[in-house]
Order: C-alpha cells, then sequence, then structure tokens
C-alpha cells in the first residue's frame, strides 16, 4: 500500500516507494565517491621503510624487440629480471620504442605482431623473475610502436593490447603514479605524444603533444599543489626529447608545462647513443623574447644563475628542469637507475654489453656539478638556510652479494691534480624494514665551499664479500650549488639544441628561395638592364659577384634547361611527390608533399587531411640539400664549362666570336674540332670529366634514396615516383647533352 507523504514545502512524495528510490540515489553516490577514492589511491604508492628521504626508480628506453634481432629479448630476460631484483625499485619506467616494427633490411617500418607477443612474454618472465608487481610497470609508446597504426584502439594498434599499460587499462595519454614516504611526495607523470594518425617510417620521427594532451598534462602535475602540506618532487617520463617533439596546434610546447611547474627532470629516448651517451639540455625561462631562441640552444647550459638571490619566502620557484635522454637498450644493452634524496636527483646509468653487474653504486649526495639540478643548493647556500641532509655523504649500494665495506673519498683538483683529502668509511643505514641499501658517512661541508664548481670530486668505492670492488666515476660536485658547465658536441648540438620543428620550414624556404633567386637574378640582369657577364669579364675583373653572375647567366642562355628547373622547382611546392602505403595493412594510399601526407581521415567520406608535418622533413630535406642543390650547380658549372670551353676555342682559332658563322660552327663541331682538341691542352675538359663524377654521384644518391621510399611504402617506381624519381637524373642528362659542344 503506497501512501503520499507531504514534504515541509508542500510537496507530495511518494512513502515507501520514495524511500526505496532515494536509497538507492544515495547507494550510487556513496559508490561513485568511494570508487574515486579508490582509483585514486592505485595512484600513490606509500614507500615503508627506510631509508624514509630516498626513492628511486628504474628507466630503461629503446629495447626494440625484433623477430630479426632474437638477442634483444634473449638478453633482457637474462639481466633485467634479476638487476631489478636487487635493485629493488618503486617504479620501472619504459620510455618508448619496445618493438622494432622493421624488415630485415631496415627499410620497411610496419607492425608485427610476432614482436609484440615476444614482448608480453618477456615482460611476464621479467616481473616474475624481479619479485615485483606488475603495477610498477610503466610503459609508454614510441614512433616505432605506432608505425602503420591508423587508429589508436584498432587492430593494429598491438601497443593497446599487449604493452603492460594496455592491460592494466592505462589507456590515457597522461598516466601519472605519486611515491609517497614520511617527508616528501614524488610525482611521476608520463605521456604518450606520438601522433594520432602512425605512419610508416621514415616519416615518423616527431612527438605530436596535442592541446587536449597538454592540457591533462599541466593537470597531471598540478595534482597536489594545493592539497599537499608535503614538498613535492615532480618527474616527467617521456619518449621524445623536447628537440624532435612539434609544438601543439595553439603553439604550445612541452617545455612551456614543464617550466610552469619547475620539474626536477624529464627523461626520455629516442636517439639512442648514435649522437652521444646520455644526452643532457638544461632548460630555463628567460624574459628574454629572442626568436632565435625558438630556433637554437647553441650549449647545454642557456644561462648563469643570478647574482642577486631573492631569500624572501613568497618568492616563486625558478621556472626551469633538466632534460636527461638516455641510451638505448637495442644496442647498447644500457639501464638507468634514478634516486631522489630529500628532493636532490641524480642517476646512473649502467650497461649490460660485458655481462650483468655485481654491485651498483649511486652517490645521491653531494650532487654531481655537471648534469644535476643544483639550483635548489644555490639558493638554499646564498639564503644561508642549508637543510640536515647536507650534513652527510650519501650513496646506495646495490649488490647480489652482501658489502662488507663502503669507502667514501674527497679529491682536491686546485693544483691540477686529484689530492685525496677526504677518505672516510660509510656506515649502512638500514634496520630491518629496510628497502634498500643507504650509506652515509657524516662530513664538515662548510669545509668544502668553494667559487668553483669542479674543484672538489667525490669517488664512492664498495667492496662485497667475495674481495670484488666496485668504484664510481670521479663526480665533481659543488656545495654552493655552481654548476660545472660543459659543451655540446656538434653532433650533441644537432640532435638537442637545434628545435627541428621551428626549423623545418625556414631550412625549406631558404634552400628553394636560394634557387629561385639564382634563377630569376640574372636572367631579370639580361631582360631588364641588358648587362651581359662573360668569362672574358670575369677574367678581367675577379670578383666573387662576377663569377656567380656568369655562371648563372651562362645557365640562362640554355633556354630549355633554365625553364627546366623553374618548372620543377615549381612541382615541389605545388604537386605531390608520390604515392605509397602508409599503414601497415589495406589498400589505401596516401600521397606525400613538403607540408605532409595527405591521407583519408577515419570518418570516410573521401575526405583527407595532412598529417606528419614536420616528420616529412627526413625526406624532404636531404632531396632538397642533397640531391636538388647539388644538381642545380652542376648543371650550372657544365654551361660555365661550356661557356669556358667557347672562349678558348675561339681564342685558339685567332677569330672572333661574331665571326664565325654558322658553316664555320658545324666546321668546328665536325672535323676541324677534333684537330684543336689535339692542339690546345684545355680542350681536354677535364673539368667536365670531373662534373660527371659528380653527376653520377648525385644520381646515385638519388637513386638509394628512391630505393628506400620504394621499399618503405611499397610503392612502383614508375607509377607512383609521378616527377620525384625522375626529374633530377633528366635534368642533369640533358644539361649533360646540351654542354657537349662549344
Amino acid at each position: 500500500m503506497k501512501v503520499n507523504i507531504p514534504n515541509q514545502q508542500g510537496i507530495v512524495v511518494q512513502g515507501g516507494g520514495g524511500r526505496r528510490r532515494m536509497r538507492l540515489v544515495m547507494l550510487v553516490l556513496i559508490l561513485i565517491f568511494y570508487g574515486a577514492r579508490g582509483k585514486e589511491s592505485e595512484r600513490v604508492i606509500h614507500a615503508k621503510g627506510n631509508p624514509d628521504s630516498v626513492v628511486w626508480v628504474v628507466q630503461l628506453s629503446d629495447i626494440h624487440f625484433s623477430v630479426h634481432h632474437p638477442d634483444r629479448a634473449h638478453d633482457f630476460d637474462k639481466y633485467v629480471g634479476p638487476a631489478l631484483k636487487t635493485i629493488n625499485p618503486s617504479l620501472i619506467l619504459i620510455t618508448g620504442d619496445l618493438t622494432d616494427g622493421k624488415s630485415k633490411d631496415l627499410l620497411t617500418m610496419k607492425q608485427n605482431e610476432d614482436e609484440w607477443v615476444e614482448y608480453r612474454d618477456v615482460m611476464d618472465s621479467v616481473i616474475e623473475r624481479s619479485g615485483l608487481d606488475k603495477s610498477l610497470f610503466f610503459d609508454l609508446r614510441g614512433n616505432h610502436d605506432n608505425f602503420g597504426v591508423p587508429v589508436v584502439g584498432g587492430s593494429l594498434d598491438f601497443f593497446s593490447k599487449y604493452s603492460i599499460n594496455g592491460q592494466l587499462g592505462r589507456s590515457e595519454s597522461v598516466n601519472s603514479i605519486t611515491i609517497e614516504t614520511q617527508e616528501r611526495k614524488h610525482l611521476f607523470v608520463g605521456f604518450d605524444s606520438t601522433m594520432s594518425i602512425g605512419l610508416r617510417g621514415p616519416t615518423n620521427v616527431f612527438g605530436h603533444p596535442t592541446d587536449q594532451l597538454l592540457k591533462d598534462l599541466d593537470l597531471e602535475l598540478s595534482r597536489w599543489d594545493s592539497q599537499s602540506e608535503k614538498p613535492v618532487t615532480k618527474i616527467s617520463f617521456g619518449h621524445f626529447p623536447l628537440s624532435f617533439s612539434a609544438p601543439s596546434g595553439s603553439g604550445r610546447t612541452l617545455e612551456d608545462v614543464f617550466l610552469k611547474h619547475s620539474i626536477s627532470a624529464y627523461l626520455c629516448g629516442h636517439l639512442h647513443t648514435k649522437f652521444g651517451k646520455n644526452l643532457k639540455r638544461f632548460h630555463q625561462s628567460s624574459n628574454r623574447s629572442l626568436s632565435l631562441h625558438k630556433l637554437f640552444q647553441f650549449n647545454m647550459h642557456q644561462s648563469s644563475f643570478q647574482n642577486n638571490v631573492n631569500c624572501s619566502p613568497d618568492t616563486l620557484p625558478i621556472q626551469e628542469f633538466w632534460e636527461w635522454e638516455m641510451g638505448d637498450w637495442r644496442k647498447n644493452r644500457q639501464l638507468r637507475i634514478l634516486a631522489i634524496d630529500s628532493g636532490h636527483v641524480s642517476y646512473v646509468d649502467i650497461d649490460f654489453e660485458s655481462g650483468s653487474k655485481k654491485s651498483i653504486i649511486l652517490p645521491t649526495f653531494p650532487l654531481d656539478s655537471r648534469f644535476m639540478s643544483t639550483s635548489l643548493s644555490h639558493h638554499n647556500y646564498e639564503c644561508q638556510s642549508v637543510p640536515p641532509s647536507y650534513e652527510t655523504i650519501r650513496a646506495l649500494v646495490f649488490s647480489v652479494s652482501p658489502v662488507v665495506s663502503v669507502m667514501a673519498r674527497v679529491y682536491d683538483s686546485r693544483y691540477g691534480n686529484f689530492d685525496l683529502v677526504v677518505e672516510a668509511p660509510m656506515i649502512k643505514h638500514a634496520n630491518e624494514t629496510s628497502r634498500g641499501e643507504l650509506y652515509v658517512v657524516p662530513w664538515n661541508y662548510k669545509a668544502f665551499e668553494d667559487a668553483s664548481a669542479d674543484r672538489f670530486w667525490l669517488q664512492v668505492e664498495a667492496i662485497d664479500i667475495m674481495g670484488r670492488s666496485t668504484l664510481t666515476e670521479l663526480r665533481p660536485f659543488s656545495i654552493n650549488g655552481h654548476r660545472f658547465k660543459l659543451s655540446w658536441s656538434w653532433k650533441e648540438f644537432l640532435v638537442m639544441g637545434c628545435q627541428w620543428s621551428a626549423l623545418y620550414y625556414p631550412l625549406f624556404w631558404s634552400a628553394l628561395g636560394s634557387m629561385f633567386f639564382f634563377l630569376l637574378l640574372p636572367k631579370a640582369l639580361l631582360v631588364f638592364s641588358n648587362k651581359i657577364y662573360t668569362y672574358k669579364n670575369f677574367v678581367a675583373n675577379k670578383s666573387f659577384a662576377n663569377g656567380v653572375l656568369w655562371v648563372l647567366q651562362e645557365l640562362c642562355r640554355v633556354r630549355t634547361l633554365w625553364f627546366s628547373w623553374i618548372g620543377y622547382l615549381f612541382y615541389l611546392i605545388l604537386s605531390p611527390w608520390f604515392i605509397g602505403h602508409v599503414f601497415t595493412e589495406g589498400e589505401n594510399k596516401g600521397y606525400m608533399t613538403y607540408i605532409g601526407w595527405a591521407v583519408e581521415t577515419s570518418h570516410g567520406k573521401g575526405k583527407h587531411e595532412y598529417v606528419g608535418s614536420p616528420d616529412v622533413m627526413v625526406v624532404v630535406l636531404p632531396h632538397l640539400l642533397f640531391v636538388v642543390l647539388p644538381a642545380f650547380f652542376a648543371t650550372g658549372a657544365l654551361t660555365a664549362e661550356r661557356g669556358i670551353y667557347r672562349e678558348h676555342m675561339l681564342a685558339f682559332s685567332g677569330k672572333k666570336k661574331d665571326d664565325i658563322d654558322l658553316n664555320s660552327r658545324r666546321s668546328l663541331s665536325n672535323g676541324n674540332q677534333s684537330n684543336i682538341q689535339s692542339n690546345f691542352p684545355f680542350s681536354k675538359r677535364w673539368i667536365r670529366k670531373l662534373l660527371y663524377v659528380v653527376c653520377l654521384a648525385v644520381c646515385w644518391k638519388h637513386f638509394m634514396n628512391c630505393r628506400t621510399l620504394t621499399k618503405a611504402y611499397e610503392m612502383n617506381p614508375v607509377l607512383h615516383f609521378l616527377g620525384y624519381g625522375f626529374s633530377t637524373p633528366l635534368l642533369l642528362a640533358y644539361a649533360v647533352s646540351e654542354t657537349r659542344s662549344a
């Protein structure tokens, strides 16, 4: 029986049924609330046990499991599982390129499901051997894991099916986890910035963070800003270095977000060790609005500390962070241990090329003044607020055998030698609840305050029960927080200091613009000023300008060749370069232009959108700089050589150019020319023969590029290459033919 009960506002509600519905609504709200709390709690790891002030994680990157190189997976299973058991990290971060996705000849790049099955099986074995929980492993998608994947979550997206993140339902582009101790929170935020439509390689080399991803990343990095009474150390990890990350649609960058939150470090991979081991870059906000800074950073460190440090408690933190790229497992078998000790971040890299490691030592304080974040130390020193953590030298020691002694040594390099000034045994800081081996020794840190960042050096030695000794490398340190500045090598500058996404179009238009300029300027001089530059003029006045204008006007005089070059340059701007398969499977093709690949959208309906910019620069710029430009200058040189040959022929015959009629020209080109060639040394035309070699080299380079692209995108070299494949060889062949005779 239903009873209608008026409430206090006079509204009639149903008694029994209304109460049941109210209880149901309350139950749903409670479940939602506790479900959210449960999800939140899954993102926090409470690190229990000593040492309370230190946490450490492991990073691996670019492991590239391949069906053609089974040794990579074999060594990973053999070494990483036991190493993780010894290290016992709080997290394991695998920053992309889990599989290789390449054919045996390295030319075809698309997904191979067998490699993903191998990755899943090996990771299951590693997790079991390490004794760690699977939820502590975070793996990210790299560009190799995205080759030829048309849509995330589709049948070709094996990452979502076989990766650890995929198996654990971490489907978001941004995932975070917090390691909490009694003293501090440590926030780790990982993100996937691979392109939404995964092209085949080689035109898939850049990270493409979207505005939504940057918004989510900003939100995750702000997680504890207003909720935590403890200090928070923030670490972000991804696959691509910032020099290989494009801006979002609105122009925002990952660097903007990281500087806003003053993260301690950004961990990445992607570059392997081809350009240098452990590439590093220090980012710092600057008030200078220099456009050049958006293109280049010339040194590893942007600027030095400011002399006047603001010690006010309301002072905003310095907007800066370190970017640390690590080596690969693919060839170098590298693993990184990163530790955070009272907010100070340090790391050590280990390679397993020579086998497993019996002992690993990671000094956590004092910090390495070359590569570590020392701004906090500098601020504390200048403001005379040095924390208690300065009072001891500390190092983590991981060993498969019991350690019997650990020794800390400090050297003074003031007089050019490493003079030992401190040698002290370190004591293990641990108890029955220990989760690691931290060794400490008290010291008088004030004795090492010095304006120099590389006067004092630290080394730690550990000896295990088997009598085996392990030594760290000598590391400079600065109690004052000064940085020991190092310069990049040219290779390091090339991949870390150049912002390639911003450089692509300036380089493209500079190359094309210079060729248009060299073609149109001499023509304009001929048409509008009737000013003629010849070899004789150049001999009379040997200036660089006269030489260039003479060579270019010689090219203008071969009208068909000149118009062909103009047409080819417009073709490169206005037309598709070639057509090919851009996904792993299917009949759908796309065509590539200098602004990207035109592919059909996932919505179908025959609409196309451009993707893969600036990734196409790996095809566009080499073609312009190493094929088109050399071919252009080679054709100009051929016409100039013909002009020189003509002038010498005229001088030898004793006739002026205007006196040679058509019949004499025919005579020269037939019988008489051979007599002149036999009597005049220049007639051997060695310069022309050298230019033949240059033309052949350009054609060979172009042929190799075409071969690579043909296999990469499964193209028909005749039907799908349009004007890209044949234009340059034809232009060179025509130039050789037209300049054959005087």
